[in-house]
C-alpha cells in the first residue's frame, strides 16, 4: 500500500524535474542565442567601419585599430577617465534635479487644475527651447564652472519628466479614484495610495528619455565651458586635429548612454515592478 503511494509522488517529482530542466535548457539557448546575434551583429558592425575607413581614408573616418590606439593612449595620459568621470557627475546630478523636481510638478499639475492652468503656460514656453540656445546665459548667470553645465542638464531633464508624468496622472482611471474615496480615502491618502503608484510607470519613461537628452546637453555645454569632459575632449580633438579622439569621445558617449540607460531599467524593474514598471 505504502508502494503504490509513493509511486505517484516519485512520478510527478520526475515530471516536475524534467519541466524544470526543459525550461532551465530553453533560457540558457535564448541566452546563447542572444550573445551570438550580438557578437555576430558586432562583427558586421566592425567589418562595414573598417570598409568606410579604407574608402575613405584616415583623415575622414579612423579606423577601429586607430581609434582603439587612441583610446589606449588617451587613458595612459589620464584624459579619458577624467572626461568620463566629470560629464558622467554632471548628468548625473543635473538629470537627478530633473526627476525629483519634475515628477511631484507633474503629478501637482495631473491633479490640482489651478495649478496646472498657472504652471502649463511655462511648460509649454520653455520645453521647445534647447537648453543650447541658453549655454552662453549659463556661463554669464553661473560661471565657467560646474553649476552650469548641472543648470543646463536639469533645463534639459526637468520639462521632459514633468511632461511624461502630467500624461500619465492624467490617465489614471476614475473608477480608481472614486472607489477610493469611498472607502474613505482623503486627498493625501489618495495621492499616496492610487495617483503616485500609477504615476510610477510614466515617470520612468520620461526619466529615461531625459537621460537621453542630457547626454545632448552635456557636450554642447562642455564644448562652450569646460575644460574636463566628453565635449571637451571632442573639441580638444578638432583643434589638434585628431579625428581619432573624436571617435573615441563617440563611442564612449554612446556606451556610458547604453550602460546608464541599462542600470535605469534594472534598478526600475527590481523596486518598482509592483507598480507596473517592466
Amino acid at each position: 500500500m505504502t508502494a503504490i503511494v509513493q509511486r505517484p509522488a516519485a512520478s510527478a517529482g520526475n515530471a516536475n524535474a524534467k519541466r524544470t530542466q526543459r525550461k532551465s535548457l530553453a533560457a540558457a539557448g535564448r541566452v546563447t542565442r542572444t550573445a551570438l546575434l550580438w557578437v555576430a551583429s558586432g562583427v558586421l558592425g566592425l567589418a562595414v567601419w573598417s570598409f568606410l575607413a579604407w574608402w575613405y581614408g584616415p583623415t575622414t573616418i579612423a579606423s577601429p585599430g586607430e581609434v582603439w590606439s587612441a583610446a589606449v593612449e588617451l587613458t595612459q595620459r589620464g584624459v579619458l577617465w577624467a572626461s568620463v568621470s566629470a560629464s558622467a557627475q554632471r548628468i548625473l546630478l543635473g538629470w537627478s534635479l530633473g526627476v525629483v523636481i519634475g515628477a511631484p510638478i507633474g503629478i501637482l499639475m495631473g491633479r490640482v487644475n489651478l495649478v496646472r492652468q498657472l504652471l502649463d503656460p511655462y511648460i509649454e514656453f520653455f520645453r521647445f527651447i534647447p537648453p543650447i540656445a541658453f549655454v552662453t546665459l549659463a556661463v554669464v548667470w553661473f560661471g565657467i564652472g560646474e553649476t552650469s553645465k548641472i543648470v543646463l542638464i536639469f533645463y534639459t531633464s526637468v520639462f521632459i519628466v514633468t511632461v511624461s508624468t502630467i500624461a500619465a496622472t492624467v490617465a489614471i482611471s476614475e473608477n480608481k479614484l472614486q472607489a477610493a474615496t469611498n472607502l474613505g480615502a482623503n486627498r493625501l491618502q489618495l495621492m499616496k495610495t492610487v495617483v503616485l503608484p500609477s504615476a510610477v510607470p510614466g515617470i520612468v519613461t520620461g526619466a529615461r528619455l531625459a537621460m537621453g537628452n542630457s547626454f545632448l546637453t552635456i557636450v554642447s555645454a562642455e564644448i562652450v565651458a569646460a575644460d574636463r569632459g566628453i565635449g571637451s575632449m571632442i573639441w580638444q580633438a578638432r583643434n589638434y586635429g585628431r579625428i581619432d579622439w573624436t571617435f573615441v569621445g563617440i563611442i564612449v558617449l554612446g556606451i556610458m548612454g547604453f550602460v546608464f540607460d541599462r542600470v535605469l531599467r534594472l534598478l526600475s524593474a527590481k523596486f518598482l515592478s509592483r507598480y507596473g514598471v517592466k
